[in-house]
């Protein structure tokens, strides 16, 4: 069920027999000479949807498609909020949430970036609670999909060698096989690129003139992105039903 595609009285009705929300979220960043540019948050979005797609009864939410990404800002296309300004936005997506009654709200990420960020908002909002002496009335929950379950095992028989930290073939050929008529091509020199520190948006481009850090995504197809969507799935599903499961001690 998509929240975007459903009705108020749809939700009322969907929040009778479950309390739990998954939210894709990630940023619009630059990912190489060919990565699109929202590769970081069309990969959560994808295995969401499909999760979808293959009859779950898990609602999904609105994807967030605008994370913490000042790093890349040397590149034209990237669109980034300052960190206090996204805790800010997530801090206002689980209060709404919350106000209807989401009581499990998993946030799907896809940007390594966002993940201080997201955590720090989840304090944010413990601490409102916290401090107000009263039950927070919601869980919440970060997942990265390159950490669902079967992922890293897959991807590192995958790709030995030349995955990288960013711009890598794995997040790639995600979105290949979603979008089989935006693939893009391009040589890289050196094939596999280097690695080192991330600061400010100057620095980076310094460091990593055409945005790969570590990865050569020439490496990248739509089959093995179909399976890395068919292992993210099947994880997810596992991992959203542990966590609807999970007790509530206050209950």
């Amino acid at each position: 069920m998509l929240l975007h595609l459903s009705t108020w009285s749809e939700i009322t009705d969907y929040l009778k027999r479950s309390k739990l929300v998954v939210v894709p979220i990630g940023s619009n960043e630059q990912h190489g000479p060919t990565g699109l540019l929202g590769t970081d948050w069309l990969c959560p979005e994808i295995i969401a949807h499909e999760m979808h797609k293959g009859g779950s009864e898990v609602l999904v939410g609105p994807t967030f498609n605008i994370g913490m990404a000042q790093h890349h800002l040397g590149f034209p296309g990237t669109i980034s909020l300052r960190p206090s300004t996204f805790i800010a936005a997530i801090g206002d997506w689980v209060r709404s949430l919350a106000a209807h009654g989401f009581e499990r709200i998993y946030f799907l990420n896809g940007h390594g970036g966002n993940i201080a960020s997201i955590e720090a908002a989840f304090s944010e909002l413990y601490a409102e609670a916290s401090f107000a002496k009263r039950p927070a009335g919601f869980s919440l929950k970060l997942a990265n999909w390159w950490d669902l379950p079967g992922i890293k095992e897959l991807v590192n028989e995958m790709f030995p060698t030349g995955h990288g930290s960013h711009a890598t073939p794995s997040e790639i050929a995600v979105t290949q096989w979603a979008y089989p008529d935006h693939i893009k091509r391009a040589g890289y020199s050196p094939e596999i690129a280097g690695t080192g520190p991330i600061r400010e948006a100057a620095d980076f481009r310094a460091r990593f003139p055409d945005g790969r850090m570590g990865s050569h995504p020439a490496l990248a197809t739509p089959q093995l992105g179909g399976e890395i969507v068919r292992v993210a799935v099947a994880g997810l599903i596992n991992e959203v039903a542990a966590f609807e499961r999970e007790k509530n001690p206050l209950a």
